[in-house]
């Protein structure tokens, strides 16, 4: 038969229950282990719009077109006009509503996500496996076919921040939202 005392002391025997369990678990729970400053270091590649956390290097887009057709011709074509849309770096035109083709020339707003980019995720077969001088190579390069930089001249991170980018103004800044 239910009466109210058979309740409650169910209730007590499962709350006694989960707790022991709960207390049990928090112990037993060991995940992963403290991450080193050499490892955290691997991650720290941002690359500001302002050129404040750039690494030292330089590069010309007449260097880095050896080490695009080296290591980026295969997926971007030998002028950066791709394979497929994905892999497109030049042309481009965000005026068709309907279809605008997304490129580096287009569409990206800032010179620092070139470099950002091919630093953390190109070539796509080695992510991460550019020096920081062949990063600046490519990314010259790739401006330089987009016609936003000289053949001669020279990115850092200095310059490579200073190239204005023909999508600049083509995005809302929304990080007040929260």
């Amino acid at each position: 038969m239910f009466t109210f005392r058979r309740l409650l002391k169910t209730c007590a025997l499962f709350g006694c229950s989960v707790t022991v369990l709960v207390s049990t678990a928090q112990e037993q729970v060991k995940l992963g282990q403290a991450i080193t400053e050499a490892s955290l270091a691997e991650f720290d590649l941002i690359a500001e719009p302002s050129g404040i956390s750039f690494p030292a290097g330089s590069g010309t887009a007449r260097q880095g077109k050896i080490i695009f057709e080296n290591r980026c011709s295969v997926c971007h074509g030998s002028n950066g006009e791709g394979n497929s849309a994905a892999t497109v770096l030049v042309g481009g035109d965000m005026k068709s509503l309907d279809s605008p083709l997304r490129t580096v020339g287009s569409y990206w707003p800032y010179s620092s996500t070139v470099f950002d980019f091919i630093r953390r995720a190109m070539p796509a077969n080695a992510p991460k496996s550019l020096t920081d001088e062949e990063t600046y190579q490519v990314a010259a390069y790739v401006l330089y076919l987009n016609g936003l930089v000289a053949e001669d001249e020279i990115m850092d991170a200095k310059t490579l921040p200073q190239v204005r980018m023909p999508n600049a103004e083509g995005f809302i800044d929304q990080s007040h939202i929260q």
